[in-house]
């Protein structure tokens, strides 16, 4: 989820893309950047490019053995992807990398292009380009897994970040076909009215964001969570019209099913 406050009332707001509808999952939908874990996102190579935090401490967040740090990694990678936003660092300044020259913005544009195609990696990136990966600016918020009878089931974690200030993101016209800055409370009244289809994972998410008035806010009650429950729902039949409802854990049915 990336963040930041509205520049005309101050209010906490948050990028949403719209899935393509040829989607396999998801179509049509509007999410967050995101996308799978994928090998080149770990590595012990990666651990000396990452700010403030080694894997043994993202392993221990999302209570794994190991590896735990390419999830940050991939977040970032991702949103760079699908997003064109950089959590990233130059090392000699400390400042995060920005896009609002023209020769700067050409060159990681295509850079976005070779890192989404793979032909470059983020470590290549990053040693070129004299950069750091904000993983240190990146706070762990929820951990979901898609219900057993599916045919498609996925184990996510949602990460927040703010938004750099000389970036501006922007779907990638492929995966994603639309994308807006929303208020939560936007968002959900989208959700609500039809005009935004989402999982509900996101409306969570959203309804997490939507206690916060600010990105300051939003950012320090993220970095209080530490280990976020990981969240199962299940499936129950419904009798009515022979569909199939989502039963989340605080569901008095719940532990039945």
């Amino acid at each position: 989820m990336l963040i930041r406050d509205r520049a005309s009332s101050g209010a906490l707001e948050v990028f949403m893309m719209r899935r393509t509808l040829q989607a396999v999952f998801a179509g049509g939908m509007y999410v967050f950047p995101g996308g799978r874990l994928d090998a080149v996102d770990g590595g012990s190579e990666m651990e000396a490019i990452c700010d403030g935090l080694s894997d043994v401490e993202a392993s221990a967040l999302l209570q794994i053995d190991t590896g735990g740090l390419a999830y940050w990694v991939a977040a970032i990678r991702e949103c760079f992807e699908e997003a064109g936003v950089l959590l990233a660092r130059t090392a000699a300044t400390g400042e995060y990398v920005r896009f609002d020259d023209d020769n700067e913005a050409a060159r990681f544009t295509a850079d976005r292009e070779w890192v989404h195609d793979g032909s470059l990696g983020m470590i290549e990136l990053c040693a070129r380009e004299g950069l750091r990966l904000a993983t240190d600016r990146m706070f762990y918020t929820a951990h979901w897994i898609t219900p057993a009878g599916e045919a498609r089931r996925f184990d996510t974690r949602f990460f927040v970040a703010r938004a750099p200030q000389a970036q501006e993101p922007l779907h990638d016209d492929g995966e994603t076909i639309a994308s807006a800055w929303l208020t939560p409370q936007e968002a959900l009244d989208g959700e609500r009215s039809g005009e935004y289809v989402m999982l509900p994972p996101t409306i969570a998410s959203l309804r997490f964001l939507g206690q916060s008035a600010t990105a300051d806010e939003a950012l320090a009650a993220a970095a209080q969570i530490g280990v976020p429950p990981m969240i199962l729902p299940k499936l129950r039949g419904n009798s009515s019209n022979g569909d199939l409802d989502l039963v989340m854990p605080d569901d008095p049915e719940y532990d039945s099913l």
